[in-house]
């Protein structure tokens, strides 16, 4: 049974810590070849948004709109990945949990 306890208490340091870096984490996109560039905290709250201003025209703010949407999906794929690559990296230092 201690070895059980172990087990669950190992999982769980590992969550905090994953809940921790999680917080800390902040990714940065950007499209358009720069025109939109966006950071994105761990937690998916949308950080910062930096437009160049040549590519805002109001006489066609759908390419502007089009450019912010598609920098905010990329920067959370690239959170993800990101985040997949931590926990893959603590599930390997703790061999004895899985």
């Amino acid at each position: 049974m201690s070895s059980m306890r172990q087990l669950m208490k190992q999982a769980q340091e590992m969550q905090e810590r994953l809940q921790r870096e999680l917080a800390e984490t902040i990714v940065e996109t950007s499209v358009g070849g720069g025109m939109v560039t966006v950071r994105l905290s761990g937690h998916k709250q949308l950080v910062s948004v930096k437009i160049d201003p040549e590519v805002m025209d109001p006489k066609d703010p759908t390419m502007l709109e089009d450019l912010i949407v598609a920098a905010v999906n990329q920067a959370g794929k690239k959170l993800e990945e990101t985040m997949q690559g931590k926990a893959g990296a603590m599930m390997s230092s703790m061999p004895g949990l899985f």
